[in-house]
């Protein structure tokens, strides 16, 4: 029965989307219409995906949930054909011509080419990450999946989560594959990478299988689920514990056994210029991630010269705060240190931590009608980061709502230490990850109406970090920061990612030694050794990634300052906002193209002189 129903809703789903994909009028398997093509990519990015079907929940308002009992596949085949298919993609895209789209269809054809051409130019590197790291490795993300994306509504939909449970072997199979092959090109994972994930699964495997984390959060999630009695609750808890027992257990137990075998072969080189062809490697993953056509040593130079613009900031306040200056990480230490800083190591001092953040964002919220025109309606809420996560996970992190908005985004705190928590840098961390950051402009993106569907989801990391970054500085503009020490907890968070620019770059380009980015991060942020070293470990394994945040709030702070010399008293800061908000995500340089469009348009409506040397 169940096999019968899965067939014919994926039927009903394919009819659906055939218009999208299959019947859409082509040439030469070319969509006559360029918008039609961005719905058939898109449609054929999903369907691939169900786990990321599940976290937007597209299908389900229309009673679609074939996808919901499959977990992705990861095999290195896949991701061949993923590669395929964008080469593919990106030579029909190019042979539209652009003189015939609107300005709407051109920035979607821009957009999408950045996309689909930054995937395609990464096939020699399909080797190159690491499928299980101590940072989002899928021995944690396939767990992390199932607590807090899985939705249970009625019986199909837990035994959806116990399929997808029986799934797990599969994934770790595939992951094994990879392994294999990595170990054979001579690209093995870092010691302290295969170590750590090594301690994470012994800590999902340990427990009994009533007290593993995926059959709590499956029995929590039964809890008064219509139509399910207590009979079968208990029989879905005990087939839970079946396939933990005798397929999830084991088949973690088997991918220790192989991370226990390259530890044998592991070195302490870190950075990606030990993989073959390491540097054009690192060159493409700074392309990805920050948009640009920055090299790592200009990178790296900017992120100097950002360090002791924000240092010269941050001795400024602490002296007037009567702190000496000439140590400036023991000084920035101290005040981190500061009893009354800090909270009480105890479930009440977390528990006011998160009560904290919570005040934090009502107390913004009532100011956002004055500097943004468009305000999303999904809401965001603040929760713990799973405690099973925490001793690899950064300090905070976001979570989106699905699109049909039957969950409200996610700003996660990491509770693992309070000590890593001191009240100064709250408010700094709130306004990041919810509002006026991610939340705000990921929850506008998706709600866009009148874009295809991928301009709202598709990730480009320098503009969602850099805004991220950008409103943590306009917080501290607009008033946000009452406190010389709450201002110091922004440059202190600013200067955290000015100094990722310099790790950075020194791991991957400049053969930096672990322990040097470690002392370097410490000697500059005055951060706790614990809080350094899951920072630097996580750079380690995401090479490039780290610098997206600091290159995306730069350029967005060069478009306003741009747009406010242009316009002079005819800018509106509400304006600019929605103008770098209104069309999702961008690439750097796009986004460039549409301020400057702007721009030029403000300026002929109030008769200000354009931009000289700009052609918009």
């Amino acid at each position: 029965m169940r096999r019968r129903w899965k067939v014919a809703m994926a039927s009903i789903a394919a009819s659906c989307v055939a218009l999208a994909v299959f019947s859409i009028p082509t040439l030469f398997g070319r969509p006559w219409s360029v918008e039609h093509f961005y719905l058939r990519v898109f449609a054929e990015l999903l369907l691939d995906r169900p786990m990321l079907l599940s976290r937007l929940r597209i299908l389900e308002p229309y009673g679609l949930d074939f996808h919901s009992d499959e977990l992705d596949d990861r095999s290195v085949a896949f991701r061949r054909s993923e590669l395929e298919r964008a080469r593919r993609e990106l030579e029909i895209l190019r042979s539209y011509d652009r003189e015939t789209l609107t300005e709407s269809e051109r920035l979607s054809n821009d957009v999408l080419d950045s996309f689909l051409a930054t995937i395609a130019e990464g096939e020699p590197f399909l080797l190159h990450e690491y499928p299980v790291n101590q940072l989002e490795g899928v021995q944690t993300e396939l767990p992390d999946f199932l607590v807090n994306v899985h939705q249970i509504h009625s019986e199909r939909d837990a035994r959806d989560f116990l399929a997808r449970l029986t799934a797990f072997p599969v994934v770790f199979e595939q992951v094994t594959e990879t392994l294999r092959l990595q170990e054979a090109a001579r690209i093995v994972p870092p010691r302290f990478v295969l170590e750590k994930s090594r301690a994470q699964i012994a800590e999902l495997v340990s427990p009994r299988a009533d007290e593993n984390v995926l059959h709590r959060a499956f029995a929590t999630k039964l809890e008064g689920v219509e139509g399910i009695d207590e009979a079968q609750r208990d029989a879905l808890l005990a087939r839970s514990r079946e396939i933990l027992e005798r397929q999830v257990v084991p088949a973690y137990h088997r991918l220790d056994g192989v991370l226990a075998d390259l530890l044998e072969k592991a070195t302490s080189d870190d950075g990606a210029w030990k993989l073959p062809d390491g540097d054009r490697y690192y060159a493409w993953t700074l392309r990805s991630f920050t948009t640009t056509n920055l090299s790592a040593d200009e990178i790296h130079r900017i992120g100097l010269a950002e360090v002791a613009r924000i240092e010269a900031s941050m001795r400024a306040i602490l002296d007037a705060e009567g702190h000496a200056t000439n140590d400036l990480a023991a000084a920035l230490a101290a005040v981190h240190r500061d009893p009354r800083e800090l909270e009480s190591d105890d479930d009440a001092g977390r528990e006011r931590i998160l009560a904290g953040y919570r005040r934090i964002l009502d107390e913004i919220r009532g100011d956002l009608p004055r500097l943004f025109g468009r305000l999303p309606r999904a809401e965001v809420v603040v929760e713990r980061v799973p405690p099973f996560k925490e001793a690899g996970a950064p300090g905070a992190y976001y979570y989106p709502p699905p699109l049909d908005r039957s969950k409200p985004g996610v700003f996660y705190a990491n509770l693992r230490s309070v000590a890593e928590i001191p009240r100064f840098g709250m408010r700094t961390l709130a306004y990041h990850e919810a509002i006026p950051g991610h939340h705000l402009q990921i929850a506008i993106a998706q709600e866009l109406d009148g874009l295809p569907v991928f301009r709202r989801v598709v990730p480009f990391i320098a503009y969602i970090e850099g805004w991220a970054l950008y409103a943590e500085r306009l917080a501290a503009e607009q008033g946000h920061l009452p406190d010389p020490l709450d201002r110091l907890g922004q440059l202190v968070a600013e200067g955290f990612r000015a100094v990722r620019l310099v790790v950075d770059t020194g791991i991957h380009s400049k053969r930096w030694t672990r322990e040097r980015a470690i002392e370097y991060m410490k000697t500059h942020t005055g951060m706790p050794e614990r809080d350094v070293v899951a920072e630097v470990e996580r750079y380690i394994v995401r090479p490039g990634q780290a610098c997206a945040y600091k290159i995306g709030q730069l350029r967005i702070l060069e478009l306003r300052d741009r747009a406010r010399e242009a316009l002079a008293a005819s800018f509106d800061l509400r304006e600019f906002h929605d103008t770098v908000l209104g069309n999702g995500a961008l690439p750097l340089d796009v986004l460039e193209q549409v301020v400057d469009r702007w721009i030029a348009r403000r300026a002929a409506e109030s008769g200000t002189a354009p931009l000289a040397g700009r052609n918009p």
